[in-house]
């Protein structure tokens, strides 16, 4: 037997009966406020203490919580396995984006070692492979090749009018810049986690990230051609420098290395197919191939047994020295003129590396501490800059490499960086002679999978257009005006996006679904009807001063009546009839003159002193009519003065009562009851405030009874504390659900009720 219920509420017919409004259910149920903790209990909860020692010590060094429990016979194998793979990637990648950021090959090795090992200890992401990031790369290129060009570095030759590039002056001058610029970005990494500030990421959307990293991608395929073709280019910095690069290029085609091109050439379709061919095969091969490091290895060799350099004038990387270098302190005197990059690339590191950790963190099943993360970020960056590190954030590939191939936590990430130390040691100078036209091929073919980002236009277009526009915006305004200024236009556009939104809400007309206490848009949904003489008004935004006046507009047009024009025909009644009684007034005024003058005439001029003369009580209210006002008997005395005396019993007084519309001679609206919907809404502002008042104040001018329906707790504290609530506004205008206000003002007008929810069962045999 299945039993199934189409719609059952066993409380409706009881919520039906008990329509509270607001007023009522606070003293049923009185609201309190939480209890806001004082500076001594706050200051008695950060007191030092040896638990509290502890757990910020385990917090700032995940590597104590973890460390402990690691199931070496579980996860060693896979995370050695995982780790040699992505040291082997480190290698030529560490090399390769050491060109983009405009530095010495060596300092990519630097940078694939020292940040790799510090995140060892103070990452909480398994799975992310921290390093050199063809992203932030090109950015750092784009400081280094403003700050610091090659004109400034050029020596004259000897008893010529030539001069010729000091390579190793400009080297030493941008290795001392990038590590300053480091470990700015360190800093302001380290303090933004320190204050909790992880959030700020929220407000690089996907959209605009996916748009940022694909204009990145294509600069950095643009900064690579000249080592593709074997052209000497001139630096260009600032707006529209990428298109002068480019076509600086196009116009030196002619010059064109073709030992250069043909190198690059063969590089690139090599790597990719094998890249291809290790993707079709993935789940047969223990690892993938490392054809980035068999390319280097032997382009190298044939490099230096063909003398490609001396023979066809190709490019090579040049020296690399082995060793580890000393600390050095940085440059303070370049803090002002990289700060505003160094907060860019701070920012962007931390939400690529941020967005991987969360997507590998659930798909495996455990958490990632935003505000960790950026201060491990920081410190490898801070601690990187001494040693002679660029920037660094986290590869797609690699860590899709150390994921795929067994890698279960941070150890992979050590064995990666003891790969790189061997090489910085002992292997590093045998690369020397390794052609620059390998290093731009395999950056080229990486920008692979930046470069499938353009499919998100056709699914943007599909699914959402103003996300499309933020990503188109973002895309062409990195490429016209660089990273850096690209970087702030985009955030800036993207939340003027949001205020747009907000602005320009879809407000809507609700009715009643059918046998439902559900209500819904009236044009959206087939079987809903409006209540009779109701109209209830819901925006699809939180109203504050950015959109109040449009939400009173919205409102006024939806209701369906002419607000101003009705408001405007009763002040012109009232004027009319205010006209009118001070017209009656004067010429109740001469009557009353006229009668005293008669009264006057009437008396006796001999009768002794002051002596009164009795009226007759029925003549006298005849005659005197209106100047007695009806309170009793009246005389006259001598002089002709009326005194009025007394009244000998209580009547009952006209009310005061302020006229209507229809004694006005004015057509009554239709509408009797008007309720606004606020469950979007999550605050208001003073201006809201004021514009829901002039609502409450003109609809209650026309005979239009105003409800707010669905406040939370927040806003109503809210109101409270902007004085909305008056002798003509109180809080029984206030109800918890639409359906509540429905009830009441249904009853109250006299109407039939909305029909109660109804419960049909049906049993299958």
């Amino acid at each position: 037997m299945e039993q199934s219920e189409l719609r059952h509420r066993p409380w409706a017919s009881q919520a039906d009966s008990e329509a509270l409004s607001e007023a009522e259910l606070e003293e049923i149920a009185p609201r309190t406020q939480a209890p806001r903790p004082s500076l001594c209990s706050r200051l008695r909860d950060v007191r030092c203490s040896c638990a509290a020692a502890k757990s910020l010590l385990f917090q700032f060094l995940p590597i104590l919580s973890w460390l402990p429990r690691y199931p070496v016979r579980d996860w060693l194998l896979g995370d050695i396995m995982s780790g040699f793979s992505v040291g082997i990637m480190h290698l030529p990648q560490g090399l390769a984006y050491a060109l983009l950021a405009g530095v010495p090959p060596v300092t990519g090795l630097y940078s694939s070692f020292y940040p790799v090992f510090l995140y060892f200890l103070f990452g909480t992401s398994r799975h992310i492979s921290v390093g050199p990031f063809a992203v932030i790369s090109v950015m750092i290129g784009s400081v280094t090749g403003s700050l610091m060009p090659n004109s400034n570095f050029m020596d004259p030759v000897n008893g010529t009018n030539e001069t010729v590039l000091n390579e190793a002056r400009r080297d030493s001058a941008r290795v001392e810049l990038v590590a300053t610029l480091t470990i700015l970005v360190g800093i302001f990494q380290m303090a933004l986690g320190m204050l909790q500030f992880g959030f700020v990421v929220t407000y690089l959307s996907e959209p605009l990230v996916r748009g940022y990293t694909t204009a990145a991608a294509v600069q950095v395929l643009v900064s690579q051609l000249k080592y593709v073709f074997g052209v000497e280019v001139a630096e260009q910095s600032g707006p529209l420098s990428m298109f002068a690069a480019f076509i600086e290029i196009c116009t030196k085609l002619p010059q064109t290395n073709v030992g250069a091109l043909v190198t690059s050439l063969i590089a690139m379709a090599a790597i990719l197919a094998v890249k291809m061919l290790s993707a079709k095969f993935a789940s047969k091969l223990p690892m993938p191939i490392p054809i980035e490091l068999i390319t280097i290895i032997v382009s190298t060799g044939i490099s230096y047994g063909a003398g490609l350099k001396a023979k066809f004038g190709i490019a090579v990387v040049g020296d690399i020295p082995s060793g580890m270098k000393p600390p050095v302190a940085p440059n303070v005197s370049y803090f002002g003129q990289v700060v505003g990059n160094a907060f860019a690339i701070a920012v962007v590191g931390y939400a690529i590396c941020i967005s991987l950790g969360k997507i590998f963190a659930l798909k495996h099943g455990y958490k990632v501490n935003s505000n960790q993360e950026l201060i491990a970020l920081g410190i490898c960056n801070f601690v990187g800059g001494f040693f002679q590190c660029f920037s660094i954030s986290c590869s797609m590939s690699r860590t899709l490499v150390q994921e795929t191939t067994g890698g279960n936590s941070q150890v992979a990430g050590v064995i990666a960086s003891l790969v790189i130390l061997v090489t910085i040691l002992k292997i590093g100078q045998l690369f020397q002679d390794l052609p620059k036209a390998i290093l731009a091929a395999i950056i080229i073919v990486n920008l692979k999978g930046m470069f499938k980002q353009f499919t998100d236009i056709r699914t943007l277009w599909r699914s959402n257009r103003i996300d499309l526009l933020i990503w188109l915006l973002t895309f062409v305004a990195t490429l016209l005006l660089n990273l850096d200024m690209g970087l702030g236009v985009s955030v800036a556009f993207s939340l003027l996006t949001v205020i747009f939104r907000t602005q320009m809400p879809r407000y809507s007309i609700l009715g009643q679904v059918s046998n439902t206490d559900i209500y819904r848009d009236v044009v959206e949904y087939n079987k809903t009807e409006e209540i009779p003489g109701v109209k209830i008004f819901r925006s699809s935004a939180t109203v504050y001063f950015a959109n109040a006046e449009l939400y009173a507009e919205a409102l006024k047009e939806k209701s369906g009546i002419n607000v101003d024009y009705l408001i405007g025909k009763k002040k012109k009644a009232l004027k009319k009839q205010k006209k009118q009684q001070e017209k009656d007034k004067k010429e109740e005024a001469k009557k009353k003159k006229k009668t005293n003058s008669k009264l006057s005439e009437a008396s006796d001029p001999s009768s002794d002193d002051l002596g009164f003369v009795d009226i007759d009580m029925e003549t006298n209210m005849q005659e005197l009519g209106s100047d007695c006002n009806g309170s009793g008997p009246a005389v006259v005395d001598s002089n002709g003065s009326t005194i009025e005396l007394e009244p000998q019993a209580s009547s009952t007084p006209k009310a005061l009562n302020e006229p209507t519309l229809e004694s006005l001679g004015l057509k009554k609206p239709d509408l009797h009851s008007l309720i606004l919907d606020f469950t979007p809404v999550n605050f208001v502002d003073t201006v809201c405030i004021k514009i829901l008042k002039n609502i409450f104040r003109d609809f209650q001018e026309i005979e239009v009874d105003v409800f707010l329906v669905g406040c939370h707790a927040s806003v109503i504290d809210q109101l409270e504390k902007g004085n909305f609530f008056s002798q003509t506004i109180t809080k029984h205008h206030l109800f918890a659900s639409v359906h509540d206000a429905i009830t009441y003002v249904t009853r109250r007008q006299g109407q039939s009720m909305p029909q109660p929810v109804t419960t049909y069962s049906s049993t299958k045999l």
